[in-house]
């Protein structure tokens, strides 16, 4: 039995103890509660040395979780960092190719733009061709009539 449990088993001794008439005092026998006593004072140092050590423990214990708690705050910290970090690098990533995109369009529409006008100016200078080779072939023709009349008369007047 432990201190506490002499201590209650020696008020529990007291309580049911036959009461003297007349008066607060109460018949106990001696030597049991002497024993029971006794027995709570010889415990008494080992419990309180053990309550100590478990006290100290606690303590211990107590700040290895404040230490430990400490630790995981601090490294989930750092992962939010990182993440907040990543998540940034990320956007920054989606901006910049967003504005390399637009590059891309805007240098694209200008080269289509300037080979539609060297395809457009290249028609321009063939159609310009074309025109006076069709004149060029109109007058030939013309000339071409113009001889066979002149020869279609000449035989007339042979």
């Amino acid at each position: 039995m432990d201190a506490i449990e002499r201590v209650q088993s020696a008020i529990t001794m007291v309580e049911e103890a036959r009461s003297v008439p007349l008066s607060a005092s109460c018949v106990v026998h001696r030597g049991e509660l002497l024993e029971i006593l006794e027995g709570a004072r010889t415990a008494l140092p080992v419990d309180f040395d053990r309550a100590q050590r478990i006290l100290r423990e606690q303590e211990r214990i107590l700040e290895d979780a404040r230490l430990s708690a400490d630790n995981l705050i601090a490294l989930a910290r750092e992962e939010v960092a990182q993440m907040v970090e990543q998540t940034e690098i990320v956007s920054a990533a989606r901006k910049e190719a967003q504005r390399i995109l637009g590059e891309v369009e805007n240098d694209t529409k200008r080269e289509r733009d300037d080979c539609d006008a060297y395809i457009d100016s290249r028609l321009a200078t063939l159609e310009v061709i074309l025109n006076k080779t069709l004149e060029v072939v109109h007058r030939g023709r013309d000339r071409l009539g113009g001889i066979e009349e002149k020869h279609a008369l000449s035989e007339l007047s042979e």
